[in-house]
């Protein structure tokens, strides 16, 4: 690892950050095209064994040091970075170190495999791990090292949950090193948070970083400068720079990388502010709305395009809305705009779905995260759907937002001078990575063989079936006395199967969005012998489901998927629950015709044909109802990978136009 690869700064500056050029058609080209010769090169995690080699050299050495003298290296150390950067030597003896730390602090010292995961991280790539191969120790390693040099560190994950558990588990081995760890959680208030970024290393969800930072860019505007900032000290006798969040985006290691950097791409961040104070007007318009709405009829007044999540009114339903509107007058007199609140209105009637894309808790309405499966407070959607949907299931309205400030996911994270990543799923979207972060893949060899055994897939021609036969195997596998998790995309069909589960007689637990509060109880029990867990999206990732030896001895656990996500991603971090760490375990996929995504994507000849067709005829293991399923699948990532690519054009376009008006994000 030369030293001039990785060579380092401490980071200057009133708010640390790279900027983000926006590239011309050409030279995006000119960059894939290079990459396609440079990536498998830089990608190669053997150009890192060396280091492993030089780390295991030192680790008898290191199990002989006493606790004074451990601390005198790590001070040592630490100069060492500050002064020369990572060069190898550096690099081996920080790992050891720490390798040396987590033995004696938490009992857990790093394999070579998480080592090598480790050194891929530190130069900046993405360590594909396969899932329980221990991500969250692997973070330490580089986390530890870009500490000790002086780099603010933040290790990003996909939720609060996470955040918390992780930064507990791992604290100790920050903390034998002499460096500060901090956690972000949502309810933490503004002089908190910013103790927590003031430490050497912070956990933090991404959503919560992201929009932290457009809090600090919204305090800042375009005002980067520790000159300017000095003086305003000076004249006022305090700074802006004072009443910041973070300290700038030095250093991030991103865990469940594909679904931070890609799957959650698609939608941009956006701050907000409250509007005017005509709340109880807008909440007539939204009522109005909302009953005229009703009012429509869908083919002859519109149609849906659920794979966009569009609604279009035709010809005939403009038509019926200007008789709808002609007697009411005032805000509904413009056509132009009467159209756009009906087709706000029909799309929380007839796109968004209650316990599928939120929940209504206490009066409110609340967002699940499609990705995580989990609730995302105090979010809302934009341009009056909200309230809409609050109308809709007859909550109290809430006011409408005004937006302060947007950014993207992919130009947010653009931004960090270091940037690495770590997933068990990256391959399908290697391509993505490069050409939007520049972050090569590296894949990581598993510490022991895998036991994992694939079933294979059946698909039903019927939801009904597919339920029926869900619920036999269970029953089937619980007799064996082996842990099963079943694992659904929505709220309403955990609660669905919970249903049948328990008129089958058959003992279970559900983990959705409503039982968030009682997740590490219930993950803790998933692996006992006999145990049936129903779960969400919750269980797809970041979850350990550690075996109990009679459930080891039972072949271990056996995990069931219901549907297939839109992403083949998703699917293998629910499958890859099974059979980690060289335990046995296996997975099936029980699927139907009648689920969302072949309703949505699967719009080919086959689904067209009459009912005794050759599609009805062939039998749940067929490849052709497999052929499909797959088809409507690869459909779901070709719309969304041109949704991203078109998320960052548009994010672009928007900056170049504050640019030229001279306001921020």
């Amino acid at each position: 690892m030369p030293s001039d690869v990785l060579r380092i700064g401490i980071p200057r500056g009133a708010y640390a950050e790279r900027d983000d050029p926006l590239l011309s058609w050409l030279d995006e080209m000119g960059t894939r095209a290079a990459g396609v010769v440079t990536r498998p090169l830089r990608r190669s995690p053997r150009r890192n064994t060396h280091v492993v080699e030089r780390c295991g050299e030192r680790a008898a050495a290191m199990e002989q040091l006493g606790e004074r003298a451990f601390e005198e290296l790590a001070v040592e150390l630490r100069g060492a970075l500050r002064r020369d950067g990572f060069r190898d030597e550096h690099v081996a003896r920080s790992f050891a170190l720490v390798r040396e730390a987590a033995r004696r602090t938490i009992g857990q010292r790093p394999y070579d495999v998480q080592l090598l995961g480790g050194a891929v991280l530190l130069r900046g790539m993405v360590a594909e791990m396969e899932t329980g191969e221990g991500k969250t120790l692997t973070a330490t390693l580089p986390a530890c090292t870009a500490a000790l040099a002086g780099l603010p560190v933040h290790i990003v994950t996909v939720n609060d949950y996470l955040v918390g558990r992780d930064a507990e588990n791992m604290g100790p081995i920050f903390r034998a090193l002499g460096l500060s760890v901090g956690e972000i959680q949502h309810d933490m208030d503004p002089d908190t948070r910013r103790q927590m970024y003031g430490c050497d290393v912070t956990y933090c969800s991404n959503k919560e970083l992201a929009f932290d930072y457009l809090k600090d860019r919204i305090l800042l505007g375009r005002l980067r400068s520790h000159a300017h900032l000095q003086i305003e000290r000076l004249r006022d006798g305090r700074s802006r720079a004072d009443r910041l969040l973070l300290r700038g985006l030095c250093y991030a290691i991103v865990d469940e990388a594909d679904s931070v950097l890609i799957d959650e791409a698609r939608t941009p961040l956006i701050i907000s502010g409250e509007g005017g104070e005509q709340h109880g007007l807008e909440h007539e318009v939204y009522r109005t709305a909302i009953h005229l709405a009703q009012q429509l009829s869908e083919v002859r007044d519109f149609q849906i395009d659920r794979r966009e999540r569009r609604i279009r009114l035709t010809p005939l339903g403009e038509a019926r809305l200007r008789e709808l509107t002609r007697p009411l007058g005032g805000i509904w007199s413009g056509p132009h705009r009467a159209e756009d609140f009906i087709t706000q209105a029909l799309t929380g009637l007839w796109i968004f779905v209650r316990d599928q894309h939120y929940l209504v808790e206490g009066g409110k309405v609340q967002i699940i995260d499609e990705y995580t499966g989990r609730i995302m407070a105090d979010r809302s959607w934009e341009r009056g759907l909200h309230q809409m949907i609050e109308v809709k299931e007859g909550c109290d309205t809430t006011q409408q937002v005004e937006p302060l400030a947007r950014i993207s996911y992919q130009r947010f994270f653009r931004r960090y001078l270091r940037l690495a990543g770590m997933t068990g799923t990256a391959r399908e979207v290697a391509g993505e990575l490069w050409s939007v972060y520049r972050l090569p893949v590296a894949r990581i060899p598993t510490n022991r063989p895998l036991r994992r055994s694939d079933l294979g897939d059946r698909v039903f021609a019927t939801a009904e079936e597919k339920w029926d036969a869900v619920v036999a195997r269970i029953r089937e596998l619980h007799a064996q006395g082996r842990p099963v998790l079943v694992g659904t995309r929505l709220v309403a069909a955990s609660e669905h199967l919970s249903e049948l589960l328990t008129e089958a007689g058959l003992e279970h637990q559900v983990l959705n969005a409503r039982q968030d509060q009682a997740e590490a109880e219930i993950v803790a029990r998933a692996g006992e012998a006999g145990r049936i867990t129903v779960a969400t999206n919750m269980a797809g990732r970041g979850t350990d489901i550690v075996l109990a030896p009679e459930a080891r001895a039972a072949r271990g656990l056996h995990v069931i998927a219901t549907e297939r996500h839109e992403a083949r991603r998703i699917d293998r971090q629910l499958l890859g629950r099974a059979g980690r760490q060289g335990d046995p375990g296996s997975y099936e996929v029980i699927t139907s015709l009648e689920d969302d995504l072949v309703r949505a994507h699967g719009r080919g000849f086959w689904l067209r044909q009459e009912t005794n067709g050759p599609l009805a005829r062939a039998a749940p293991e067929s490849a052709l109802r497999h052929l499909v399923v797959r088809q409507a699948q690869r459909r779901a990532e070709r719309m969304h990978s041109a949704s991203r690519r078109e998320m960052l054009k548009v994010d672009g376009k928007i900056e170049n136009m504050l640019a030229f008006s001279g306001k921020g994000e």
